[in-house]
């Protein structure tokens, strides 16, 4: 784990034990801090002594007990602090509440010299974070992905000398850091989200644009141009730094090689390689090796991921498009070449009545193939526009499309529902998705 003499003889109090508050609480121990943790679960408490000394930590609720004079109190990403009272008590003891990123940023000094690039947006942030790092691991930069994604940043040993962090950054996790000067910061998008935890929409910007305020002046930025409320944190950033260190990514310069990345299809994940480009190039990654990283990169499981070619038919697990609106951009990314090629694999546990968001695509579907409770209900809405297999199961589903598809056709599960009319969650349907596929090619061996 990262350890730092900046902890040492200093107080903390971490509420929240999960992965990253045990990981913190760790980090702190074994850098010297005193440490008071807290989370309400009784299984999260019992884990401490599996993550540090035990004997070492406090355990008491920060809301409660006296934190006067703490250095922070460290909170997951996942506690409201619109309506936890730790918020109050913080206050009232005049302590900060920090996260495990700005632990981390506190902790950089005493790192082997590194960089840090952190991205942020609505959509799209996974994907873009897993690509730079597969950028620079093409280029031969050491790389780790952390944050919003990955591992705890501070639960493996340092980068070397030379590393970059590339940290996925949700506007939770930047509400709850104040030192983190990233040398390169990027903002892909900004649609209303979590405003259960904002005062309106533009508190939600107001969030993401502080990954920006926290650079200083000489560091790069990187912007999507998608939507107004992220090209005007743009100018204002522009206005405020030397002409050349913000860039503007729309992908225009790309989209005539998008057709070789073969995870990377569509418009949304134009922008995603557009601006990864633009990060991996402001930290020296050179036009032969991103154009290589781009089309070697296998994509995220169960987000667009290939899981397989055959007989010129490739095979495409989104399993994590639990709804019409994240399954519309999967079938946009295919259109037809020129007959429709999509073999579409939908259904599961139905969120709503409609498949209105992936109605303007419907012209990219060779054939649909239905499955679980909302099997009908989509057979019914989808078989005035394409031919409808009434599968069921999933394995009678992934036969059929196999058998109709032909070398260029896709072969899609993008559920547009919840998965729990018949797996446990959307990896665990993903994985049978992948399991049958690989089975199914190997029987045809």
């Amino acid at each position: 784990m990262i350890v730092s003499p900046i902890f040492a003889g200093k107080r903390y109090a971490v509420l929240g034990l999960a992965r990253s508050g045990l990981t913190a609480v760790a980090t702190l121990v074994e850098s010297g801090a005193h440490v008071m943790a807290w989370d309400s679960r009784d299984e999260a408490r019992q884990q401490l002594c599996e993550w540090t000394d035990c004997g070492k930590v406090e355990l008491a609720d920060p809301v409660s007990a006296d934190i006067t004079g703490y250095d922070g109190v460290v909170v997951s990403p996942g506690i409201p602090l619109n309506r936890h009272p730790i918020a109050e008590a913080a206050e009232r003891a005049g302590v900060a509440v920090i996260g495990d990123i700005e632990l981390f940023a506190l902790a950089r000094a005493s790192l082997p010299a590194h960089r840090v690039v952190g991205i942020t947006g609505t959509n799209g942030k996974s994907t873009t974070t897993s690509l730079v790092c597969h950028l620079l691991e093409v280029a031969g930069i050491p790389a780790r992905a952390g944050g919003n994604i990955g591992v705890p940043v501070l639960g493996p040993e340092p980068l070397p000398e030379g590393g970059v962090y590339v940290l996925e950054l949700s506007s939770y996790q930047i509400d709850i850091t104040r030192s983190l000067d990233c040398d390169v910061a990027a903002l892909l998008n900004i649609t209303p989200d979590h405003l259960d935890r904002y005062d309106g929409f533009e508190a939600y910007a107001a969030s993401k644009a502080r990954l920006f305020t926290m650079q200083g002046r000489e560091r790069q930025a990187v912007f999507g141009v998608g939507d107004k409320e992220t090209r005007s944190i743009a100018h204002i950033e522009a206005a405020r730094r030397a002409p050349g260190l913000v860039r503007f990514a729309d992908g225009a310069d790309l989209v005539e090689i998008q057709k070789e990345w073969p995870s990377l299809q569509g418009p949304h994940n134009l922008q995603n390689a557009a601006v990864a480009v633009a990060i991996g190039e402001a930290l020296g990654v050179k036009k032969a090796q991103w154009r290589k990283g781009l089309r070697t990169f296998s994509g995220l499981p169960h987000r667009m991921e290939r899981v397989a070619v055959a007989n010129g038919v490739t095979y495409i697990n989104d399993s994590k498009a639990t709804n019409p609106a994240s399954t519309a951009p999967a079938i946009a990314a295919f259109p037809p070449d020129p007959e429709p090629r999509i073999h579409w694999i939908l259904g599961g546990l139905p969120k709503g009545d409609n498949l209105d968001e992936c109605a303007p695509f419907f012209g990219n579907i060779a054939a649909a193939y239905t499955i679980g409770d909302a099997g009908p209900l989509f057979a019914e809405i989808l078989s005035p526009y394409t031919q409808v297999h009434r599968s069921e199961m999933m394995a009678e589903a992934i036969r059929q499309a196999m058998a109709a598809a032909k070398p260029g056709d896709v072969v899609m599960l993008s559920p547009a529902c919840a998965s729990f009319d018949q797996f446990r969650d959307y990896e665990a349907r993903g994985d049978v998705f992948r399991q049958i596929v690989e089975a199914l090619l190997e029987g045809q061996d």
